[in-house]
């Protein structure tokens, strides 16, 4: 884990929701400087710390909402960091929770050294990166049908293997007592072959964008040189 420890004149935390954010921007000797409650909005963050904005660093917590915040902070020039959300919750949980503390604590865990980093995703990754995350969530899914496979057929004394095959499915889908649960069985049966097609797609799409990213990357590694 990585750990930020360059030194700023001020650090600003933010505790960031999808409607609001609370700010606190204290400086090198832990003085609080701004603690704000504003709008989660791009010119209501920009005018809250005009008066840092050539001297803080910027941090926030690894949530669905970060993107914005993120990209905004590159197109100004202002340094970003994000915080490890598991590790963050490791060392600053508490009793007392809520938005006016926890963006001081995030501010004072950047300032001392402690802030677990996540990796900042570049404005051009982050609809890959949601692919990424869709995924495997598909693959979860996957994983959770061969289980309901496994257990209706431990229920009908008929199998106990997963759903690897179509011929598995059909054999877990014979007569029923009751239309209703036959009904539901058939749709969640249908379930791997249409989540392995688009996976396979979507396998295909992701080894192209990889393979283009480290082109460009090595490109610019070339230039550098």
């Amino acid at each position: 884990m990585r750990f930020f420890t360059d030194r700023y004149p001020y650090y600003c935390g933010v505790d960031l929701h999808a409607r609001s954010m609370y700010l606190c921007v204290i400086d090198d000797d832990g003085q609080v400087k701004l603690h704000r409650n504003i709008d989660a909005d791009p010119d209501a963050f920009l005018d809250a710390i005009a008066p840092y904005a050539d001297q803080v660093v910027v941090g926030v917590e690894c949530i669905f909402t970060w993107y914005w915040l993120a990209d905004l902070c590159a197109e100004q020039q202002i340094p970003f960091i994000l915080g490890h959300a598991l590790y963050m919750k490791a060392i600053h949980g508490g009793k007392a929770k809520n938005d006016r503390i926890d963006s001081l604590k995030i501010a004072t865990l950047m300032r001392g050294g402690s802030f677990p980093m996540a990796y900042v995703y570049p404005a051009e990754m982050h609809a890959t990166s949601n692919l990424l995350r869709r995924q495997l969530q598909n693959t979860c899914g996957l994983d959770h049908v061969a289980t309901l496979g496994r257990r209706r057929g431990s229920q009908r004394g008929l199998i106990r293997r997963s759903l690897a095959s179509p011929d598995i499915r059909e054999r877990t889908t014979g007569p029923a007592p009751h239309p209703s649960p036959q009904t539901n069985w058939r749709a969640v049966a249908a379930q791997p072959d249409v989540r392995r097609g688009r996976q396979e797609g979507t396998d295909v799409f992701l080894g192209r964008r990889a393979s283009a990213l480290q082109a460009r990357r090595t490109r610019v590694r070339n230039l550098d040189r």
